[in-house]
Protein backbone atom coordinates (compact mmCIF):
# COMPACT_ATOMS: atom_id res chain seq x y z
CA UNK A 1 0.00 0.00 0.00
CA UNK A 2 1.33 3.42 -0.93
CA UNK A 3 2.25 5.71 1.97
CA UNK A 4 0.80 8.70 0.11
CA UNK A 5 -2.15 8.75 -2.24
CA UNK A 6 -2.51 11.05 -5.23
CA UNK A 7 -5.56 11.77 -7.33
CA UNK A 8 -7.01 14.55 -9.45
CA UNK A 9 -10.73 15.31 -9.15
CA UNK A 10 -12.26 18.09 -11.24
CA UNK A 11 -8.94 19.93 -11.69
CA UNK A 12 -8.06 19.65 -7.97
CA UNK A 13 -5.07 17.49 -7.04
CA UNK A 14 -5.32 15.76 -3.67
CA UNK A 15 -2.27 14.40 -1.84
CA UNK A 16 -3.25 12.12 1.05
CA UNK A 17 -0.71 10.99 3.65
CA UNK A 18 -1.82 7.45 4.41
CA UNK A 19 0.34 5.95 7.16
CA UNK A 20 -1.99 6.20 10.17
CA UNK A 21 0.00 3.54 12.03
CA UNK A 22 2.92 6.00 12.28
CA UNK A 23 0.63 9.02 12.63
CA UNK A 24 1.82 10.06 9.18
CA UNK A 25 5.31 10.73 10.48
CA UNK A 26 7.79 12.00 7.93
CA UNK A 27 9.19 8.62 6.92
CA UNK A 28 11.12 8.30 3.66
CA UNK A 29 7.99 6.85 2.05
CA UNK A 30 5.87 9.84 3.12
CA UNK A 31 8.53 12.35 2.05
CA UNK A 32 8.81 10.64 -1.32
CA UNK A 33 5.06 10.52 -1.79
CA UNK A 34 4.69 14.19 -0.94
CA UNK A 35 7.51 15.14 -3.30
CA UNK A 36 6.15 13.07 -6.17
CA UNK A 37 2.67 14.49 -5.64
CA UNK A 38 3.93 18.07 -5.66
CA UNK A 39 5.87 17.36 -8.85
CA UNK A 40 2.84 15.81 -10.54
CA UNK A 41 0.50 18.64 -9.55
CA UNK A 42 2.99 21.30 -10.56
CA UNK A 43 3.53 19.92 -14.04
CA UNK A 44 -0.10 19.02 -14.83
CA UNK A 45 -1.64 21.96 -16.73
CA UNK A 46 -5.12 20.71 -15.84
CA UNK A 47 -4.54 21.05 -12.08
CA UNK A 48 -5.78 24.40 -10.74
CA UNK A 49 -5.11 23.86 -7.02
CA UNK A 50 -3.72 21.27 -4.63
CA UNK A 51 -5.01 19.89 -1.32
CA UNK A 52 -2.71 18.15 1.17
CA UNK A 53 -4.57 15.97 3.67
CA UNK A 54 -4.35 12.67 5.57
CA UNK A 55 -6.01 9.57 6.91
CA UNK A 56 -6.15 8.63 10.59
CA UNK A 57 -6.18 10.76 13.76
CA UNK A 58 -3.02 12.75 12.96
CA UNK A 59 -2.29 15.08 10.07
CA UNK A 60 1.44 14.59 10.61
CA UNK A 61 3.42 13.75 13.74
CA UNK A 62 6.67 15.19 12.38
CA UNK A 63 9.91 13.21 12.46
CA UNK A 64 9.74 9.43 12.72
CA UNK A 65 10.89 8.74 16.30
CA UNK A 66 10.39 4.98 16.43
CA UNK A 67 13.24 2.93 17.94
CA UNK A 68 13.62 0.94 14.74
CA UNK A 69 12.07 2.91 11.91
CA UNK A 70 11.28 0.90 8.81
CA UNK A 71 12.99 2.30 5.74
CA UNK A 72 11.87 0.24 2.78
CA UNK A 73 13.01 2.97 0.42
CA UNK A 74 15.59 5.77 0.60
CA UNK A 75 14.33 9.32 0.93
CA UNK A 76 14.55 11.15 -2.38
CA UNK A 77 13.37 14.44 -0.87
CA UNK A 78 14.40 16.35 2.22
CA UNK A 79 11.84 18.19 4.36
CA UNK A 80 13.41 21.55 3.54
CA UNK A 81 13.06 20.81 -0.17
CA UNK A 82 9.39 19.90 0.19
CA UNK A 83 8.54 23.04 2.18
CA UNK A 84 10.25 25.12 -0.49
CA UNK A 85 8.39 23.33 -3.27
CA UNK A 86 5.05 24.07 -1.63
CA UNK A 87 5.88 27.76 -1.42
CA UNK A 88 7.26 27.84 -4.97
CA UNK A 89 4.40 25.92 -6.58
CA UNK A 90 2.61 28.39 -8.90
CA UNK A 91 -0.78 27.08 -7.79
CA UNK A 92 -2.71 27.48 -4.52
CA UNK A 93 -1.90 24.79 -1.95
CA UNK A 94 -4.48 24.15 0.76
CA UNK A 95 -4.00 21.96 3.85
CA UNK A 96 -7.01 20.01 5.10
CA UNK A 97 -6.18 19.13 8.70
CA UNK A 98 -8.56 16.73 10.45
CA UNK A 99 -6.14 15.58 13.15
CA UNK A 100 -3.18 16.48 15.32
CA UNK A 101 -0.21 18.27 13.85
CA UNK A 102 3.16 18.23 15.62
CA UNK A 103 6.76 19.21 14.92
CA UNK A 104 7.53 18.94 11.24
CA UNK A 105 3.83 18.52 10.58
CA UNK A 106 3.26 22.09 11.77
CA UNK A 107 5.84 23.21 9.24
CA UNK A 108 4.03 21.30 6.52
CA UNK A 109 0.75 23.02 7.43
CA UNK A 110 2.39 26.45 7.68
CA UNK A 111 4.09 26.08 4.29
CA UNK A 112 0.70 25.68 2.61
CA UNK A 113 -0.81 28.90 1.29
CA UNK A 114 -4.09 28.32 3.10
CA UNK A 115 -5.02 25.77 5.74
CA UNK A 116 -8.20 24.74 7.49
CA UNK A 117 -8.22 22.55 10.59
CA UNK A 118 -10.90 20.81 12.58
CA UNK A 119 -11.39 22.48 15.96
CA UNK A 120 -10.42 19.33 17.83
CA UNK A 121 -7.01 19.16 16.15
CA UNK A 122 -4.02 20.22 18.21
CA UNK A 123 -0.72 21.78 17.15
CA UNK A 124 2.64 21.87 18.85
CA UNK A 125 6.31 22.71 18.40
CA UNK A 126 7.27 19.79 20.63
CA UNK A 127 10.91 19.59 19.58
CA UNK A 128 12.46 21.09 22.72
CA UNK A 129 10.89 18.34 24.82
CA UNK A 130 12.96 15.71 23.05
CA UNK A 131 16.16 17.75 23.01
CA UNK A 132 16.06 19.40 19.59
CA UNK A 133 14.62 22.61 18.09
CA UNK A 134 12.13 23.46 15.31
CA UNK A 135 15.01 24.47 13.05
CA UNK A 136 14.00 23.68 9.46
CA UNK A 137 10.32 24.47 9.92
CA UNK A 138 11.13 27.83 11.49
CA UNK A 139 11.84 29.10 7.96
CA UNK A 140 8.16 28.76 7.01
CA UNK A 141 6.62 29.26 10.45
CA UNK A 142 8.35 32.42 11.67
CA UNK A 143 7.04 34.64 8.82
CA UNK A 144 3.53 33.78 10.01
CA UNK A 145 4.13 34.36 13.74
CA UNK A 146 4.68 37.39 15.92
CA UNK A 147 7.95 37.12 17.83
CA UNK A 148 6.17 36.82 21.19
CA UNK A 149 3.98 33.97 19.98
CA UNK A 150 6.96 32.23 18.39
CA UNK A 151 8.97 32.42 21.60
CA UNK A 152 6.11 31.07 23.68
CA UNK A 153 5.35 28.18 21.34
CA UNK A 154 8.95 27.28 20.50
CA UNK A 155 10.21 27.43 24.11
CA UNK A 156 7.34 25.76 25.95
CA UNK A 157 6.56 23.00 23.47
CA UNK A 158 2.94 23.26 24.59
CA UNK A 159 0.22 21.78 22.40
CA UNK A 160 -2.40 24.33 21.41
CA UNK A 161 -5.92 23.93 19.99
CA UNK A 162 -6.61 24.68 16.35
CA UNK A 163 -8.35 27.96 17.17
CA UNK A 164 -5.21 29.25 18.89
CA UNK A 165 -3.16 28.11 15.89
CA UNK A 166 -5.43 30.22 13.71
CA UNK A 167 -5.22 33.20 16.06
CA UNK A 168 -1.41 33.24 15.92
CA UNK A 169 -1.40 32.84 12.14
CA UNK A 170 -0.07 29.30 11.71
CA UNK A 171 -3.24 28.24 9.90
CA UNK A 172 -6.02 30.12 8.13
CA UNK A 173 -8.99 28.97 10.18
CA UNK A 174 -10.41 26.35 12.53
CA UNK A 175 -13.91 24.97 11.99
CA UNK A 176 -16.13 22.30 13.56
CA UNK A 177 -15.01 18.88 12.35
CA UNK A 178 -18.35 18.25 10.65
CA UNK A 179 -17.84 21.42 8.57
CA UNK A 180 -14.25 20.72 7.53
CA UNK A 181 -14.87 19.33 4.06
CA UNK A 182 -17.48 21.95 3.27
CA UNK A 183 -15.08 24.71 4.36
CA UNK A 184 -12.23 23.32 2.28
CA UNK A 185 -14.49 23.11 -0.77
CA UNK A 186 -15.69 26.68 -0.26
CA UNK A 187 -12.08 27.84 -0.15
CA UNK A 188 -11.24 25.87 -3.30
CA UNK A 189 -14.20 27.46 -5.07
CA UNK A 190 -12.89 30.90 -4.16
CA UNK A 191 -9.29 30.40 -5.25
CA UNK A 192 -10.16 28.63 -8.50
CA UNK A 193 -12.38 31.56 -9.46
CA UNK A 194 -9.11 33.40 -10.03
CA UNK A 195 -7.17 33.17 -13.28
CA UNK A 196 -4.26 30.67 -13.28
CA UNK A 197 -1.47 33.06 -14.31
CA UNK A 198 -2.83 35.78 -12.02
CA UNK A 199 -2.95 33.36 -9.09
CA UNK A 200 0.66 32.34 -9.68
CA UNK A 201 1.71 35.99 -9.84
CA UNK A 202 -0.25 36.92 -6.72
CA UNK A 203 1.29 34.06 -4.74
CA UNK A 204 4.80 35.01 -5.87
CA UNK A 205 4.24 38.63 -4.78
CA UNK A 206 3.58 37.53 -1.21
CA UNK A 207 6.97 35.86 -0.98
CA UNK A 208 9.08 38.17 -3.15
CA UNK A 209 8.00 41.74 -2.37
CA UNK A 210 8.92 41.71 1.36
CA UNK A 211 12.50 40.80 0.39
CA UNK A 212 12.93 43.85 -1.87
CA UNK A 213 13.80 47.44 -1.05
CA UNK A 214 11.05 49.97 -1.77
CA UNK A 215 12.42 51.24 -5.09
CA UNK A 216 13.20 47.75 -6.37
CA UNK A 217 9.77 46.58 -5.25
CA UNK A 218 7.99 49.35 -7.15
CA UNK A 219 10.11 48.71 -10.25
CA UNK A 220 9.45 44.96 -10.20
CA UNK A 221 5.73 45.24 -9.47
CA UNK A 222 5.27 47.93 -12.13
CA UNK A 223 6.86 45.64 -14.70
CA UNK A 224 4.68 42.74 -13.56
CA UNK A 225 1.51 44.85 -13.61
CA UNK A 226 2.12 45.97 -17.20
CA UNK A 227 2.79 42.40 -18.27
CA UNK A 228 -0.37 41.08 -16.64
CA UNK A 229 -2.61 43.84 -17.99
CA UNK A 230 -1.31 43.06 -21.49
CA UNK A 231 -1.92 39.30 -21.19
CA UNK A 232 -4.57 37.24 -22.95
CA UNK A 233 -5.81 36.12 -19.55
CA UNK A 234 -6.50 39.72 -18.49
CA UNK A 235 -8.22 40.45 -21.80
CA UNK A 236 -10.53 37.48 -21.24
CA UNK A 237 -11.18 38.43 -17.61
CA UNK A 238 -12.06 42.03 -18.45
CA UNK A 239 -14.25 40.96 -21.37
CA UNK A 240 -16.09 38.52 -19.11
CA UNK A 241 -16.59 41.29 -16.55
CA UNK A 242 -18.02 43.68 -19.15
CA UNK A 243 -20.23 41.00 -20.69
CA UNK A 244 -21.34 39.70 -17.29
CA UNK A 245 -20.32 36.13 -18.04
CA UNK A 246 -18.06 33.51 -16.49
CA UNK A 247 -14.44 33.70 -17.70
CA UNK A 248 -13.16 30.76 -19.70
CA UNK A 249 -10.84 29.46 -16.94
CA UNK A 250 -13.78 28.96 -14.59
CA UNK A 251 -16.10 27.03 -16.89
Amino acid sequence: MSAVGYRVDDKIAVITMDQPDTRNALTPAVLNGLGDGLEAAGTDPQVRALVITHTGPAFCAGADLRDSPTQDEPARYELAELLGRIEDLPKPVIARIAGHCMGGGVGLAAACDLSIAAEDARFGFTEVRIGVAPAIISVVCLPKLRRGDALELFLTGERIPARRAAEVGLITSAVPSESLDESVQALLDKVTAGAPVALAAAKKLVFDVPLLGRDDAFAETSRLSKSLFASEEAAEGMAAFRERRTPSWNL
